[in-house]
């Protein structure tokens, strides 16, 4: 059971050079990669800037993403923005984690269950989109709080898990002190995504744990991506396997 997630911080729509906001460039970066979950920061709902869309229904309209969730995490003088979370499969159990560390801007993470089905099987997995803070200090308190949230530690170690978004980790070192002691394994993150235009770090990440085979993954470098957002998205192939798969493995 296979499937492709990426993870993307769209600037709310707003091109990274011409600060314009065109949202079809955004839609059509997300089509060109066909992804079926797809991660988003920076969402806005309700914002003058943005003509007033709340983006995670616009963009899911025009992407044809039934499933969806969204979270509004930093509160404007109309409307606001934060995580959504896009999926051609069910999902449920959706729950927002606070991550904020004071005084700094609210952030919290997005959790939620998916329900892949293929071939007659369905399988779960949890799924997190986050958007960490830009001061170290702050991701790393955020990282640890995230993974010592009830939703997660009352988690089997073999559930599928995936954690992705932008990590701002200008130093690369959460996954080696966070999320690798937890048991997870870095599927993207080693390509350069920010500045969009020209990209020097690499900010945005996926991680995952669990009955997952992490397949393929890269980084988006299309001259239309460069151009739609001040990140360019990472995307990562996996396979989920099914009971049958994960018994005969362990065997």
């Amino acid at each position: 059971m296979k499937f492709r997630l990426l993870s993307y911080n769209i600037h709310k729509g707003i091109g990274g050079l011409d600060r314009r906001y065109r949202p079809q460039r955004i839609i059509d970066t997300i089509k060109h990669y066909a992804a079926d979950v797809i991660l988003l920061q920076e969402v806005d709902d309700g914002v003058p800037r943005s003509r007033f869309h709340r983006q995670v229904d616009f963009l899911g309209e025009e992407l044809g993403f039934q499933h969806r969730a969204f979270q509004a995490n930093v509160k404007l003088k109309q409307g606001g923005y934060g995580n959504a979370i896009l999926s051609r499969f069910p999902m449920d159990e959706i729950i927002d984690i606070d991550l904020t560390v004071p005084p700094k801007k609210r952030r919290r993470a997005l959790l939620v269950r998916l329900h892949l089905r293929s071939e007659g099987h369905t399988r779960s997995a949890v799924i997190v989109n986050i958007h960490l803070g830009l001061a170290g200090y702050e991701r790393a308190i955020q990282s640890r709080r995230l993974l010592q949230n009830q939703a997660i530690t009352h988690l089997r170690e073999s559930t599928p898990m995936i954690v992705g978004g932008d990590f701002n980790d200008v130093w690369a070192s959460l996954g080696r002190k966070v999320f690798e002691p937890a048991g997870f394994q870095l599927a993207a993150g080693k390509f350069k995504t920010f500045p969009a235009a020209y990209p020097v770090r690499p900010l945005d990440r996926i991680y995952y744990r669990g009955e997952l085979k992490f397949c393929s993954g890269f980084g988006g470098h299309t001259n239309l991506a460069r151009e739609a957002s001040d990140h360019l998205p990472i995307i990562a192939d996996f396979e989920i396997l099914s009971k049958q798969e994960t018994n005969s493995s362990s065997q």
